[in-house]
């Protein structure tokens, strides 16, 4: 099957649709509202600690603005939040194309809705294999996998979409939202997507730095079986 190419876009596009999921809460208290003024009509999905920070903030606002992203998807998180965001709707919300009407059928088949900005922020794997004493099954627990895939969707359709990995860039964010109506310009887009892929190509490199420091031995003792 030859791959799409697209040879139309928009510019500027408004924010519509949100998924926020963050480990890294700094700056949400200051963010949502903005976000919400800037964006009067958006719709903001979350999950977990994130959805309950973001309904804390909102008040009685969170009823028109927030959804829980289980209850658009339909499928309830796995215990430990082991699966919250790997699925169809969620993705076909984030790598479809304006222009694409293939893409546009898709979505109505499927009732979904395209996302047009991803704010994550991965599980802190750097920083925990820091500390001392650190056990391979801790290790392994802090390894994020929805949020990097989140974040390289939303990146690879940096036409369409905004993907945001760093609290520092929520001023700029309100900034250009408060300036452009509500909507992002592409060369934002394109920059955010640039940090994007640095961002998760660092967070691979530290699992594999980590995987390639610990010895077979070590593994083996963590879940009690000889090396």
């Amino acid at each position: 099957m030859s791959k799409n190419i697209v040879n139309k876009i928009d510019g500027d596009v408004k924010i519509k649709r949100a998924l926020i999921s963050v480990s890294d809460k700094t700056g949400l208290d200051t963010f949502i509202p903005g976000l919400v003024e800037a964006c009067p009509e958006i719709v903001i999905y979350s999950t977990g600690g994130t959805f309950g920070k973001i309904k804390e903030i909102l008040g009685a606002k969170a009823e028109k603005h927030l959804i829980q992203v289980s209850d658009y998807t339909g499928q309830p998180e796995t215990q430990g939040g082991l699966v919250k965001t790997l699925d169809f709707r969620i993705y076909l919300g984030l790598l479809t194309e304006t222009y694409n009407a293939s893409h546009q059928e898709d979505l109505k088949r499927t009732a979904s809705y395209p996302i047009d900005m991803v704010i994550v922020n991965l599980y802190p794997f750097k920083e925990t294999v820091a500390k001392e004493g650190i056990s391979p099954e801790k290790a392994r627990s802090e390894v994020d996998i929805g949020g990097p895939c989140m974040l390289r969707a939303s990146a690879k359709n940096f036409i369409r979409v905004a993907s945001v990995v760093n609290p520092s860039d929520y001023s700029m964010l309100l900034s250009e939202l408060k300036k452009n109506g509500g909507a992002l310009p592409l060369s934002v887009r394109y920059e955010l997507a640039k940090k994007t892929f640095s961002h998760t190509a660092e967070y691979d490199s530290a699992i594999s730095e980590y995987l390639s420091k610990t010895s077979f031995e070590q593994v083996a003792a963590c879940y009690g079986l000889e090396g």
